[in-house]
């Protein structure tokens, strides 16, 4: 629609009369648009800015989250070494694998599973002429462990037998569980076959039970001898019986040892036998016990050694017989000139000494043999007079 230029005219001069009203009214509506443009402008701004965050989070793969997160019961525990599963397997994992580090494992010393198998045999034997009953001897298995672990882990009550290696001069531990002691009581005072071991917690061992498990203990130390001697002769004797793991200590909690559990069935009746040797006592056989076989001469070859000493023998040295010797002074050594005589002290009954080298090895007396002078060996030199020489 067209204005009239009446209109336009009223128009102005309406504004030319308010221009107050004129400049609230243009300054209102320019505001109120450019804040709603300012809102919308930080509104897109937010929203692009939260999209770039969510797209940085999904290409770090959650890396934040997983920083974060706060470890369960199963996972703490397998930190720690302390899983069902790794107790098992008889593994360590985790800080408990870190402190077992330093152990030596007894695969390392392969001789003693040959030391054990021949020791089940004989105590096999032993035992069922000690019983007078049908004894079989089974060994469970070898673990390598230190010395105070082993004693908090001992079941109560027991025995422990402590004996010493004499030509080791060292210790050991022989440990007797509950049920063998009371299946061994039972079987030597003539319990009747077929009913379990009569067990009897919270009170004392007798004197009595204390005397037979001693004598079987000292079975199984000479059949342990016994075991020990193709490898190396050793006398393990029986020093004392306690019932207290304390009054039993023979090593600083933290060193290494061996223990060999075996288990002992008298038919229906029985229990376990577990024997610790420190690796300080194992110290002086070490290297036997790291061969492979019996026998075996860590790279020492007997073929080899006897064709070295024949051949020693065919080798050509050569001997100085020596008809004198005179002390001189360096100056007189000096003034020696070709044409110079040194008289020698020899007579023709003077013993003349054969060296090899700078080493004395025979006297004799000089002489001629057809053509060649020749020198008739009367006696050798002791080591005596070679070391005063």
């Amino acid at each position: 629609m067209m204005a009239s230029p009446g209109d336009e005219e009223l128009d102005q001069d309406t504004m030319a009369a308010d221009p107050e009203t004129r400049a609230d009214g243009d300054d209102g509506g320019s505001n109120q648009g450019g804040a709603d443009d300012q809102d919308e402008l930080a509104s897109e701004w937010e929203s692009m800015v939260g999209d770039e965050e969510d797209g940085s989070a999904d290409e770090e793969g959650g890396e934040g989250s997983e920083a974060t997160r706060v470890l369960n019961q199963d996972e703490i525990d397998s930190l720690l070494g302390a899983d069902d599963a790794n107790e098992d397997s008889n593994e360590k994992a985790g800080i408990q694998a870190i402190l077992n580090s330093a152990l030596v494992s007894y695969e390392r010393l392969p001789m003693l599973e040959v030391v054990f198998d021949s020791l089940v045999r004989k105590m096999s034997t032993s035992l069922r002429n000690f019983t007078s009953d049908n004894v079989e001897v089974s060994l469970d298995n070898i673990t390598s462990l230190r010395f105070g672990d082993y004693l908090n882990s001992i079941p109560l009550p027991a025995m422990l037998g402590v004996f010493k290696a004499e030509e080791w001069d060292n210790f050991g531990l022989l440990t007797v569980d509950s049920s063998l002691i009371y299946s061994t009581v039972d079987v030597l005072l003539g319990g009747r076959r077929g009913t379990a071991a009569m067990r009897m917690d919270g009170r004392p061992y007798t004197t009595i039970e204390r005397n037979l498990v001693e004598r079987m203990v000292q079975v199984v130390l000479a059949d342990l001898s016994a075991a020990f001697d193709p490898l190396s002769p050793v006398t393990f004797r029986f020093e004392r019986l306690e019932t207290n793991p304390r009054f039993a200590t023979i090593s600083r909690p933290s060193n290494a040892a061996i223990v060999a559990k075996l288990r002992i069935d008298m038919e229906d009746r029985g229990g376990r036998l577990e024997l610790l040797i420190p690796y300080a006592t194992l110290e002086p056989v070490r290297e036997l016990l790291l061969q492979m076989f019996m026998g075996e001469k860590f790279g020492r070859d007997s073929i080899w050694e006897s064709h070295l000493a024949a051949e020693l023998w065919k080798t050509d040295i050569d001997l100085t017989a020596v008809l004198d010797h005179q002390i001189m002074s360096l100056g007189n050594v000096f003034d020696l000139k070709v044409g110079s005589q040194i008289p020698l002290t020899a007579t023709p009954n003077s013993p003349i000494e054969v060296r090899c080298g700078d080493i004395p090895m025979f006297s004799g007396k000089m002489g001629r043999k057809g053509d060649s002078i020749a020198v008739r060996i009367n006696e050798k030199i002791s080591n005596d007079r070679k070391t005063g020489l």
